[in-house]
């Protein structure tokens, strides 16, 4: 039976991979296809370029589109959001390691945006591509006005001063503080999973879920974002440089509240497993029929990365 169930997890295993791999080539040559487009100065083309093909995951677009396809299989329509969240999530990422945030000199194997070239840069960068990416929603031709609307306010919202900015903000408040746990998760239901609520939320109203059925999603992907930032704590203590991109240890060493450094690393995965069911719960209160959700959330809560 143990066997068994092995080489079942095996399989399954290599079907959700399969299937980020298949939307991660979508994206990643559409993003470039958009962006390759503009007309801009050659040097500030060359560091937008390295900026989008630094060797993301794209989970964020990925889990929209499989939100979306759990309702309807016309993928072109949520390719414009998907590619806007990733515009918005990399915007954030290079803000993110600049000196006056995070100051960090890697991400994903690579130097960060600020190291590459220098700060002005980085920032030009990054707010360019928050503004494009509304620009590509207002755009788009596979969207009316009322769904255009809906996108808009999604991803402004999460993005914005109750979603990303306010997260930041506590986030470096809390810096050389011992936050309680409620105070960290306030932290990164802002920081991290405000943006990810917005994928799951986009991808089915999109592709024609009920009310009730969004809301449940939402829950879903509330759970989501706390699940993807515990264990990125747990690899800050446990994961390889090589692996996540990063050195590990950053956040002890910037004397962050982390959920190991809170509870112990024991607690912290025990946690995160329970939130891994309650997502699973409000995924089936959602009444839906698809699997790749499970699936995501299973690489969400157990990616090495």
């Amino acid at each position: 039976m143990v066997i068994l169930n092995l080489i079942a997890w095996r399989k399954k295993n290599k079907v959700i991979h399969s299937y980020i791999e298949q939307k991660q080539k979508q994206i990643n040559q559409s993003l470039v296809r958009e962006l390759d487009q503009l007309e801009l100065p050659l040097d500030l083309k060359d560091a937008l370029l390295y900026a989008t093909k630094a060797g993301g995951k794209r989970l964020r677009p990925v889990l929209m589109m499989a939100s979306f396809e759990a309702f309807n299989h016309s993928i072109e329509k949520v390719l414009h959001p998907a590619l806007a969240l990733e515009m918005i999530h990399t915007y954030s990422l290079i803000h993110d390691d600049l000196p006056a945030m995070d100051d960090d000199d890697f991400r994903r194997g690579k130097h960060t945006l600020h190291k590459k070239y220098d700060e002005a840069t980085a920032i030009l960068i990054g707010d360019g591509l928050l503004t494009y990416a509304f620009q590509v929603v207002s755009n788009s031709d596979q969207l009316d006005a009322e769904e255009k609307v809906y996108v808009l306010q999604q991803l402004s919202q999460a993005s914005g001063f109750e979603g990303m900015i306010a997260g930041q903000h506590l986030d470096l408040q809390g810096e050389n503080q011992s936050l309680e746990e409620q105070e960290l998760n306030r932290v990164h239901q802002l920081k991290t999973g405000a943006l990810i609520r917005s994928a799951v939320k986009i991808g089915a109203y999109l592709g024609g879920a009920t009310p009730p059925q969004i809301e449940s999603m939402d829950q879903f992907a509330s759970y989501l974002g706390l699940i993807f930032q515990i264990q990125d704590d747990i690899l800050d203590v446990s994961g390889e440089m090589d692996v996540i991109g990063k050195p590990v240890g950053s956040d002890e060493e910037k004397n962050k509240s982390t959920y190991p450094q809170i509870m112990g690393l024991e607690q912290a995965i025990n946690m995160k497993e329970s939130y891994m069911n309650k997502a699973k719960e409000k995924y089936s209160e959602a009444n839906i029929n698809q699997p790749i959700l499970l699936e995501l959330l299973e690489v969400f809560g157990n990616r090495d990365a």
